[in-house]
């Protein structure tokens, strides 16, 4: 049993560094991520607004050739006008030289709000252009802030996972399922714990329960937190085995 209290002894120390070297990178990873998404929605906003750009842009240009369109038939009808023969036609005239000159009216009206319209495009776009440099270089930073953590750590952490690796496959099932499912459960994830001076986190054990942790002879769960206690000396042989 000394022997299976020392492995989950090892594992907990191995996953206590690790949480260590994972809370150096604290929020970087989330950081960089919800930056990422920053950078994806004014990358589309921009490409939106291209393309409004774009279609007004051939719209006005459709305007205009309307435009010219009318006043050609306007002078044209004006000019049948002075050849009628009756007052029919020459209301018929009057009536398509009306209807020109409101399509020209209507056309015109749009053509105004095209172009401003073409002018909040150019400020939204620089505002959207700003904020996407400003956002690229700030995930540049996190990035690169990031990259130096993970190097800076990167040998620790392989060593690390490596002496995991060898200790899980020492262990037998079941120890190493009930360890993951109390690491899991925790939020300091230290499910191994060990006595000092009688107590577990600073809550006392039962005498009794002391005894028993000495003796190091069976798994004792601590009833308050539902920890594993071991004696001191396998963290501090832990410490022997692995000193990373």
């Amino acid at each position: 049993m000394k022997e299976v209290l020392q492995k989950l002894a090892n594992l907990q120390y191995i996953d206590t560094k690790l949480d260590e070297i994972h809370q150096l990178r604290g929020d970087l990873p989330e950081d960089i991520l919800d930056i990422e998404t920053d950078i994806n929605r004014y990358e589309a906003k921009i490409n939106k607004l291209n393309q409004e750009q774009q279609e007004i842009e051939k719209e006005k240009r459709n305007l205009q050739r309307e435009l010219e369109e009318s006043n050609e038939l306007i002078k044209k009808y004006e000019e049948q006008q002075m050849s009628v023969r009756n007052n029919r036609e020459y209301d018929a005239l009057t009536k398509e030289i009306e209807s020109q000159k409101q399509a020209i009216e209507n056309a015109q009206s749009r053509i105004e709000e095209i172009d401003q319209r073409k002018e909040q495009i150019e400020t939204e776009l620089e505002e959207a252009q700003n904020k996407l440099e400003e956002t690229k270089q700030l995930h540049q930073e996190k990035k690169d802030n990031l990259d130096q953590v993970i190097e800076k750590t990167k040998k620790e952490e392989q060593d690390l996972k490596q002496k995991r690796e060898e200790i899980e496959e020492q262990m037998e099932d079941r120890y190493l399922r009930s360890y993951k499912r109390l690491r899991k459960g925790l939020n300091n994830g230290k499910a191994v714990v060990s006595m000092e001076k009688g107590a577990a986190l600073g809550m006392m054990l039962p005498p009794q329960k002391q005894v028993e942790v000495r003796r190091k002879n069976k798994i004792i769960i601590d009833e308050n937190s539902g920890r594993i206690v071991v004696d001191p000396s396998f963290f501090e042989e832990a410490e022997k085995e692995m000193p990373v």
